[in-house]
């Protein structure tokens, strides 16, 4: 189980080095088997700061290039050489001074004082795809004209280095599979000498907005599934998560998806509450109903890959087809996509037995399902959705 250091203290106040924090958890049952450190640009942009053209004139041997000065809160301009069509006087801009690292993929490369076509050049002004804050390559990257020279880039773009610790959690410690539950006992443990405790998130603020969209929800195998909640959200607007949202995520390792499967992936690594997300639209005969389905049924998974269930399979289906293998992994035709303006988001309790003889039998291992089959917690559902509807209302709008 992989914990982000940064994440982990917005649950409890300590001020604590990772290290020492990698020691307590070890000596309280929450082996830490890894330990490095993270940066969420590669390098952390060291080097580079922010600087003002104050000329600009095309170099005297390449058509392409121009001979700049750019004032980086040194004694003295800098001279550099740059190739990039839409450099222009007074723009502010991000300069890789000399012994700079920039990283493409694999390949690094150290920035040396050099001459270009006969023209001296201390340093380089960067393009957003050569700082790694993105993969435009058509110029360099113009910065707002309120961006304070001599500002390393590292603050400007707030960029902030992260610890990581990957927790070899064994099967009785489900409790401890989230950001707040690593948060919980570490509180107990710092509790012995100081008064600290960890804070869960308030959802004090939820409210439903109407109830234009309502759906239905029927349990048919009570024993497989003894708690089953779920909320809709009307008129959201998918697209990529805000850049703090992408950040908690990329720290363990996830790759954003967009705003809305954002949330559900955060919640879960920070409560332990497996979340999932229907476009209300694919939910025919507008129910749901969690049921087993007849052995041999087939049914496509997100991965496109088409399976043949089991009869003892529990699935989440609508009035005419499943929709999701309960606890294990979505299906193709009900999920969320670009086109979703809609959404039904379940928070459920599932027999563990039963999640892991599926997971087994298909050889799958998700997230969800890591959770589900050691036993989540059947009080935190309507927490868990509570908060995701008030976080995708946040950055994806909505009506709950």
């Amino acid at each position: 189980m992989t914990i982000s250091y940064n994440w982990l203290k917005e649950y409890i106040k300590i001020d604590i080095e990772p290290e020492k924090v990698a020691q307590i958890l070890t000596s309280i049952g929450l082996e830490v088997e890894s330990f490095e450190k993270h940066q969420t640009i590669k390098g952390g942009l060291e080097g580079i700061v922010i600087g003002e053209v104050l000329t600009c004139e095309k170099h005297p041997d390449a058509d392409k290039l121009s001979k700049t000065t750019v004032n980086v809160g040194l004694a003295e301009p800098l001279h550099v050489v740059c190739g990039a069509p839409n450099v222009a006087q007074g723009q502010k801009v991000a300069v890789a001074t000399v012994g700079t690292k920039l990283y493409f993929g694999e390949q690094e490369i150290v920035i040396k004082k050099a001459k270009i076509r006969g023209e001296l050049s201390e340093g380089m002004i960067c393009a957003e795809d050569e700082l790694g804050l993105g993969t435009s390559h058509a110029g360099i990257m113009v910065l707002d004209s309120s961006a304070v020279v001599g500002t390393p880039a590292k603050d400007y773009f707030k960029i902030e280095d992260d610890y990581i610790f990957e927790i070899g959690l064994t099967p009785n410690r489900i409790d401890a599979a989230s950001h707040f539950g690593v948060a919980r006992d570490l509180a107990a443990y710092l509790n012995l000498e100081n008064p600290t405790k960890a804070i869960k998130p308030s959802v004090e603020l939820f409210k439903i907005d109407n109830n234009k969209l309502s759906i239905p929800v029927e349990v048919i195998n009570p024993e497989l599934c003894p708690r089953y909640s779920g909320i809709t959200i009307s008129n959201i607007k998918i697209g990529p998560s805000p850049e703090w949202l992408q950040k908690r995520l990329k720290s363990i390792g996830l790759n954003p998806i967009n705003n809305v499967v954002d949330v559900t992936n955060f919640v879960l690594h920070e409560i332990g509450q497996p979340l999932h997300a229907f476009d209300a639209d694919a939910i025919t005969g507008n129910k749901v109903i969690v049921k087993t389905l007849s052995e041999g049924t087939p049914f496509v998974t997100l991965d496109g890959n088409e399976r043949k269930l089991y009869a003892e399979d529990l699935m989440i289906c609508n009035s005419e087809q499943g929709m999701c293998i309960a606890g294990v992994f979505g299906g193709l035709k009900s999920g969320v996509s670009d086109t979703t303006t809609k959404i039904f988001l379940e928070s459920a309790c599932f027999n563990p037995v039963s999640i892991r003889k599926t997971a087994r039998r298909y050889g799958l291992r998700t997230y969800a399902s890591f959770r589900f089959e050691r036993g989540t917690d059947p009080n935190i559902t309507i927490w868990a959705l509570k908060r995701a509807a008030m976080l995708i209302k946040e950055v994806a709008g909505g009506e709950i």
